[in-house]
């Protein structure tokens, strides 16, 4: 039985990565000045950040039903069954609509909510490739992703507040405020919900509260204090130096742990959040 995996560009895979990792990738529409554009297929990473920091108006949406039928049916025609791995149920309408256009596939499509985004999505797409290479059907690999929802958790420093609050996640006042005393929010998603988790007075102490919290979760939540068992990982929008200082930090920090991927954040993310921002997750490895 073959079993094919995707995902979606929130989980930050490219296109020409999908290739590589042999994962297939579902591109973002976003709305941009009000054009409708795909992501990482009409525009690419520096047309992006262009736009976003130029004062375009930048949204994003769900993939139309249309499309993601369109995919299901082409990966069918190669493969027996698909694992269809969207981001959070919690952030987003995705996955309900991917869950019930799969009810007319007779089960070969089993759609996976184990409240995951970005980095930590992008790996639980690698998990169900791996177990799909060992022989496991759609529907067991589905039943055993379901159950890692506490088994990742993502830290990121914002540089600016002006993101969060043109999409509305944050009054204006909250935003002039913070603005004034230039603080920079550090948010945490854990569960697929994304929520505050503390307020650093400057960039530095940012990193530092990330990394500490990083070392509580490791001891105390997934018992791996050492990280030999989890996976870390580093996230940026536009401040690769950041990014690359933090990876140094954590593995100074981690010396038993396994490499520590990084890469940019997904531009579907970094619409929220804005550039400068930096992410640190820490995801338990596969256990199966």
């Amino acid at each position: 039985m073959s079993v094919a995996v995707m995902t979606d560009s929130n989980s930050g895979i490219t296109q020409a990565q999908s290739k590589e990792l042999g994962i297939f990738v579902l591109p973002m529409p976003f709305i941009i000045d009000g054009e409708v554009l795909l992501e990482d297929k009409d525009f690419d990473r520096e047309d992006f950040y262009q736009k976003l920091t130029g004062g375009s108006d930048i949204s994003t949406s769900q993939p139309a039903p249309g499309s993601v039928i369109e995919m299901y049916d082409r990966i069918l025609e190669e493969y027996d069954e698909l694992v269809h791995i969207p981001m959070s149920a919690a952030l987003s309408t995705t996955y309900e609509t991917a869950h019930m256009l799969a009810q007319d596939y007779d089960g070969r499509v089993q759609v996976v909510d184990n409240r995951r985004i970005s980095i930590t999505q992008r790996q639980s797409a690698l998990d169900a490739a791996e177990l799909a290479r060992r022989g496991w059907g759609a529907a067991q690999i589905r039943e055993h992703l379901d159950k890692t929802i506490s088994d990742s958790v993502i830290y990121a420093l914002l540089d600016t507040l002006k993101y969060l609050k043109k999409g509305g996640r944050i009054t204006p006042a909250a935003a002039a405020l913070g603005t004034l005393l230039q603080l920079k929010p550090v948010l945490i998603v854990n569960g697929g919900k994304l929520d505050a988790f503390a307020k650093a007075r400057t960039r530095k102490q940012g990193k530092s509260l990330m990394v500490a919290a990083i070392k509580k979760d490791l001891a105390e939540r997934f018992h791996d204090p050492e990280a030999e068992h989890t996976w870390l990982e580093v996230v940026h929008g536009a401040c690769l130096e950041d990014a690359l200082e933090m990876k140094a930090e954590l593995e100074a920090a981690f010396p038993k742990t396994g490499e520590i991927f990084l890469d940019h954040m997904s531009l579907s993310i970094a619409t929220h959040v804005g550039p400068g921002t930096l992410g640190v997750a820490a995801t338990v490895m596969l256990r199966a």
